[in-house]
C-alpha cells in the first residue's frame, strides 16, 4: 500500500490545492519500507489527484482540502483522511496502527469516540531514521544559497550527541539518504552543510539546538488529571502516546512523569534543545 502525504518542511501541508510536495510512503504489513519526496509538478485538485493516481498512491494524509478536491480524490480512488496536523512521519504510523483522528470523510482508520489518548510503539529515538528525523527546522529564516540547493542530493551520514552516542546513520541501513537540498525536507543545518559540497566530500557539522529542532517549549509540557484523560492510566513514563486536540487532529507526547492522580505530558520534539553532530559524505547531486 502507499500513503500519500501534503508535506512541507518534516510536517503535514495544511492546504492540499497549495502543496508543493507530497511525501510517498511504501508499506508493507503495516510498516514503512520506503519513502520519497516528489514534486507536485501542478496546481489544482485535478491535477494533484491525477498526480497521486499516477504514482499508485492509495491513501492520503492532508490537512484542509475542499470539497471538490475530495470528489476528485474520491474519482481517482485515493482514500482520505484530512484534517491531520504535525509530523508526517508519525501521522502515517498512526495511520498503520489504526489510531490516526480524521475529520474528513472516506478514512477507516481512526479512533473510536471517546478514545483521546493513543498508545505510541517505543523504540522510535528519531522519527525512525535520520531521514526522518532531520526533517523539521524554521521556514521563516531565509532561504538558502548553495550550488546545491534545489537539486537532489544522496547523502550518508551519521549522527551522534556531544557525548559521542550516535542516534542514527544511513551507513548502518546501506542505503544512503536521498533529499531535495533547500526544499525544507531537512533540519536547517543539515540542509546548510549539504548546500556547497562537492560530491565525494566528507563534511563534520556541529549544530546548536536553533539549527536543528529549536529548545523546548515550557508551554509544551502539559499536566494532566489521569481521570479526564481515558487511556492514560494504562500509559507508563518513558512512553510516547497521541492526544487529540479540540479538533480531533493527533498530536504526539511523551510520558515524563505520573502519579495516581496526574500525568505530566510532553509535547516538545524529543530532539529539541539538543546539540547535534553529523558526518556528512555527498554521494551523489542530480
Amino acid at each position: 500500500m502507499k500513503i500519500a502525504v501534503t508535506y512541507d518542511n518534516g510536517t503535514i501541508f495544511q492546504h492540499f490545492g497549495k502543496t508543493e510536495f507530497f511525501k510517498v510512503y511504501e508499506t508493507e504489513n503495516n510498516q514503512v519500507v520506503s519513502s520519497e519526496v516528489i514534486s507536485s509538478n501542478g496546481t489544482g485538485h485535478g491535477a494533484l489527484a491525477g498526480l497521486l493516481a499516477d504514482q499508485s498512491v492509495d491513501v492520503l494524509i492532508c490537512g484542509g482540502i475542499g470539497g471538490g478536491a475530495q470528489a476528485a480524490l474520491a474519482e481517482a480512488g485515493v482514500e482520505l483522511c484530512s484534517g491531520a496536523q504535525g509530523d508526517a512521519d508519525q501521522a502515517v504510523e498512526a495511520y498503520l496502527k489504526g489510531e490516526l483522528v480524521s475529520t474528513g470523510a472516506n478514512c477507516d482508520h481512526h479512533h473510536e469516540e471517546g478514545h483521546s489518548c493513543g498508545d505510541h510503539e517505543e523504540g522510535h529515538s528519531c522519527g525512525g531514521g535520520c531521514g526522518d528525523s532531520c526533517t523539521g527546522g524554521c521556514g521563516s529564516q531565509p532561504a538558502l544559497t548553495g550550488k546545491n540547493v534545489g537539486k537532489t542530493c544522496r547523502t550518508h551520514y551519521r549522527g551522534t550527541f556531544n557525548d559521542g552516542t550516535q542516534f542514527d546513520s544511513s551507513y548502518d541501513r546501506g542505503e544512503p539518504l536521498e533529499f531535495v537540498c533547500g526544499a525544507g525536507q531537512m533540519i536547517r543545518g543539515f540542509d546548510a552543510a549539504v548546500a556547497d559540497m562537492e560530491v565525494g566530500q566528507v563534511v563534520d557539522v556541529h549544530l546548536m539546538p536553533e539549527e536543528a529542532y529549536g529548545m523546548p517549549d515550557p508551554n509544551a509540557i502539559l499536566h494532566i488529571e489521569i481521570a479526564q484523560l481515558p487511556g492514560s492510566e494504562n500509559l507508563e513514563v518513558g512512553q510516547q502516546a497521541y492526544l487529540s486536540n479540540q479538533y480531533g487532529q493527533p498530536f504526539p507526547v511523551k510520558v515524563t512523569a505520573k502519579d495516581e492522580t496526574t500525568i505530566t505530558l510532553d509535547a516538545n520534539h524529543e530532539m529539541a534543545g539538543k546539540e547535534l553532530n553529523f558526518r556528512i559524505e555527498l554521494v551523489e547531486v542530480r
